[in-house]
């Protein structure tokens, strides 16, 4: 399955916790002003790959913590984010994923079946749109104070949203 990409980063420290490869999906619905990635909006510009591939040097890439799905929105690409995830959840791979929806709005099949199939190989999603007048430099690993850090296991154990009150956030 094919799937745009705007950019790899396959040694982070500012994606979430410790060292991550981050996967910046091409393509984004919200265009949220102030958005830190507006040349991922467009979801015909990146690269093309096959998600094979991405698996394969996701798995083949040392010395990481986890993987982190970011954009653009990820989950505008559903169906090989999906592919992607039950991969790297068989490794037992920690992975987050930035999102302009709302896991209300994924779990009720706002951004379609597989958004919300995404969440359940999912350890942190954070959700919402950035909000630049929510700014603020006190949000750990978030830009804006509505978006929130959430612990997509017991979000679902729960059948609620279930936000991450330690600082392990997921690994």
């Amino acid at each position: 399955m094919r799937i745009q990409i705007a950019g790899i980063e396959r040694h982070s420290s500012v994606n979430g916790p410790g060292v991550r490869y981050v996967l910046f999906t091409q393509g984004c619905p919200h265009a949220c002003p102030g958005c830190q990635n507006p040349d991922t909006w467009s979801p015909t510009a990146g690269v093309s790959y096959d998600t094979e591939d991405i698996i394969n040097d996701i798995l083949s890439t040392k010395y990481i913590d986890g993987v982190t799905l970011s954009g653009g929105d990820p989950l505008f690409q559903a169906k090989p984010i999906l592919e992607i995830v039950k991969a790297l959840n068989e490794k037992k791979i920690n992975i987050w994923c930035y999102t302009g929806w709302t896991y209300e709005q994924l779990d009720s099949l706002q951004a379609g079946p597989e958004a919300k199939e995404v969440l359940s190989y999912l350890d942190v999603l954070v959700d919402g749109r950035f909000v630049l007048s929510l700014l603020s430099r006190d949000c750990i690993y978030r830009g804006s104070t509505n978006q929130r850090l959430i612990d997509c296991k017991k979000s679902i154990q729960e059948g609620k949203v279930v936000e991450m009150t330690s600082f392990n956030y997921g690994l």
